[in-house]
């Protein structure tokens, strides 16, 4: 494939390859970035565009709401409004110096985070109602998907990793994070679609909720191996507390950056290989881009459950390093069975 791109690079004209390398290196960020609209297609002259409310906040302006609209005149071309304006990145900013505020704007992540919980809290309580109106009933359908997803969550991941005496406290967690991450890493694959899990803020906030859950938890086992481990020589402890401190922290930065790292560089590949075609302008790359394309797809949706399983097992992992040693989790887990 590498010598086939070269030797269609060759045949392209310098000037055009530059010039359309630029535009499909505007397309793919502008795929993979957050953004005040929410764009899903283009026909011609026609963006298909969702506009999303604006929310600003200063001392001296207080709050602002408008669309998001007002920053685009007919023609598409950036413009100011009431002081403020986007800038190449999509970030608001002010034209008044010194200006302090603050940007509260439902941007496309934010909504695809709130379209992503809405569809959530309708599935799963949809389908708890029916538990409760038919709990002897055997389930079909999305019922019965549900009960899949929650059975698998239970018996591979909560209880051998946490323990049957213990997992049923932290199920609800485990099994909200793992379909909200595979539900936004679905989602995110559809055309215009907004990409939540490659935000690094919101990978942020998901490896946060991990990290709270397993110190507040934390049994004597696990603050006792921090602050006082046993069979090592007091020589070395000052040198392994600031080892386990820095570990605490590592734990959920390799949560955040796993996530975000498979997810945006799938999305950046994918955007990549299909703008190969618009770059060389020529039917011999596409018949390479295409398929090679239709590959990292489905390859992507394989991706999209094994990020969302492995985060949620790292979840896992860590509530039962905080609840209860090895040994005890392992007994509990024969003693089941």
């Amino acid at each position: 494939m590498v010598y086939a791109i070269v030797l269609v690079s060759l045949l392209a004209p310098t000037k055009i390859f530059a010039n359309n390398s630029m535009k499909t290196e505007h397309f793919v960020m502008h795929h993979v970035a957050d953004a005040h609209d929410w764009h899903f297609s283009t026909l011609g002259k026609l963006h298909i565009t969702l506009p999303l409310p604006v929310i600003i906040y200063s001392k001296a302006g207080g709050l602002t709401i408008f669309s998001s609209t007002r920053f685009l005149d007919k023609n598409y071309q950036k413009v100011s409004y009431r002081g403020y304006v986007l800038d190449d990145q999509g970030k608001i900013k002010s034209l008044v110096a010194g200006r302090v505020f603050y940007d509260l704007s439902i941007t496309k992540n934010v909504a695809g985070i709130l379209l992503s919980i809405g569809i959530l809290l309708i599935v799963l309580l949809t389908v708890a109602k029916r538990y409760i109106r038919s709990p002897q009933k055997a389930p079909y359908g999305l019922w019965a998907v549900v009960e899949m997803i929650t059975c698998f969550i239970r018996d591979d991941i909560a209880i051998p990793n946490i323990g049957p005496k213990k997992y049923e406290r932290f199920m609800p967690y485990l099994l909200t994070v793992f379909c909200f991450i595979w539900l936004n890493n679905l989602m995110g694959l559809l055309p215009g679609a907004a990409n939540v899990t490659g935000n690094i803020s919101v990978t942020l906030v998901l490896a946060l909720f991990t990290f709270f859950i397993t110190n507040k938890n934390g049994n004597k086992h696990y603050w006792q191996h921090l602050f006082n481990p046993s069979g090592i020589p007091k020589w070395i402890f000052p040198i392994m507390l600031p080892v386990e401190i820095l570990g605490l922290f590592t734990k959920p930065f390799a949560l955040m950056v796993r996530l975000f790292a498979n997810i945006t560089a799938g999305h950046i590949i994918l955007l990549s290989i299909i703008g190969l075609i618009f770059i060389f302008q020529n039917i011999f790359v596409a018949a390479i881009s295409v398929p090679f394309a239709t590959f990292m797809f489905l390859l992507k949706l394989i991706v999209a459950f094994l990020q969302a399983y492995v985060f949620t097992l790292l979840s896992a992992i860590y509530f039962g390093a905080a609840v209860g040693n090895a040994h005890d989790t392992h007994k509990e887990v024969v003693d089941n069975h």
